[in-house]
């Protein structure tokens, strides 16, 4: 863990905010996206990820109250004193904490309510990935001179385009980006802004296409959401102008079934966790599709015994070679501790960047 700063970000008193549990018929606000993207939008192979959408349009999710209650526990002197991480990748991350510290945020995300959203729009039954990647937070700000100074700065540019004839051009922001160009650990993620967007430009996520064009999605209203296949689409958070806080809620998820492929990597995430707590719920539940795989194999086997049926050699081989692998990938992505560098995450989460792409990101790491 590598705390650096807490920044001042204005939050209701706690004497204001609602208290009681996650409750989905007062808390859930769902409106449908007005359109949602599928891999071959994007120019991706249809059979690249674990189902055809690759992004929404940001919809409502929660209602304000809910906001406040997350804001609340995700603010609090026990989360940003224990729960403070940061990388070259992003300077700002709270991780780990609904389980232990948000009782109100770990039951939004495990409430069977807000998954049937989530699976709807993805495509595929999905549940949360593991508790320590529930409501994982990403957090940018700047004071409120700085503020307007980037708003001036904003201005100025925007009239000069227009005497040059270049006017009506997205913003491009010139500095780095929340969080850089990554792809995501786990197979889908859904990311919830916790701030107020009124007045905020920019702040989209921007996605390299399978031809690798850049396109970008509109960043979310606070309570709104959007979900990305992020596991297979390389994509960074923008900064934004007009607001001095920009908080969003990542929650990752992965399929219910145990049959469907779990492509789920730690590259990302390794060094930026307390790896005791990973590894642990990241073996757990790895270990249990095994245990679901090997059952359903075992009915196979003793189904086909009842039945006088011969024992299907090559489907057993081709089952015991897939669990094989399956286990070679969680001894391959469990490194040990100390060959773990905290806070740094390197290049190969980058699967379809061109080695010009890699060589820019190392120097500006630099």
């Amino acid at each position: 863990m590598t705390p650096h700063w807490k920044p001042i970000i204005d939050s209701i008193p706690s004497d204001q905010v609602a208290t009681g549990d996650f409750d989905p018929d007062q808390h859930l606000q769902y409106e449908p996206p007005a359109r949602v993207h599928t891999m071959k939008d994007l120019s991706l192979p249809e059979n690249t990820g674990i189902s055809a959408v690759a992004v929404s349009e940001p919809f409502r999710l929660f209602t304000t109250e809910a906001v406040h209650r997350m804001r609340a526990e995700v603010l609090s002197q026990d989360v940003w004193k224990n729960c403070q991480y940061s990388s070259n990748l992003a300077q700002c991350q709270l991780r780990g904490f609904a389980a232990k510290y948000a009782p109100f945020v770990y039951d939004a995300w495990k409430s069977p309510a807000t998954l049937s959203i989530i699976s709807k729009l993805a495509g595929l039954d999905l549940v949360t990935e593991m508790d320590f990647e529930i409501a994982h937070i990403n957090i940018s700000v700047r004071s409120e001179e700085e503020k307007k100074q980037q708003v001036a700065a904003f201005a100025e540019k925007q009239a000069f385009d227009e005497d040059e004839g270049i006017a009506g051009c997205p913003y491009e922001p010139e500095e780095k980006p929340i969080v850089d160009w990554h792809t995501d650990a786990y197979p889908f993620v859904c990311v919830t802004m916790l701030s107020d967007c009124t007045s905020m430009i920019g702040g989209e996520t921007a996605l390299r296409t399978g031809n690798g064009e850049i396109v970008k999605v509109r960043g979310p209203q606070m309570g709104c959401a959007v979900i990305l296949q992020g596991r297979y689409i390389e994509h960074q958070a923008l900064r934004a102008l007009g607001t001095t806080e920009r908080i969003t809620m990542v929650t990752s998820f992965r399929p219910r079934s145990p049959n469907l492929p779990d492509d789920t990597v730690l590259t990302t995430v390794r060094p930026i966790s307390n790896l005791s707590e990973l590894y642990s719920q990241y073996s757990e539940y790895r270990l249990e599709i095994l245990e679901e795989r090997v059952r359903t194999q075992l009915r196979v086997l003793r189904e086909n015994k009842r039945g006088g049926k011969k024992v299907n050699v090559k489907a057993l081989k081709e089952f015991i070679r897939a669990q094989t692998d399956f286990l070679a990938h969680m001894e391959h992505e469990m490194v040990d501790e100390e060959l773990v560098t905290m806070g740094n995450i390197d290049d190969s989460h980058l699967h379809h960047f061109s080695q010009d792409d890699v060589v820019a990101k190392r120097k500006r790491a630099a």
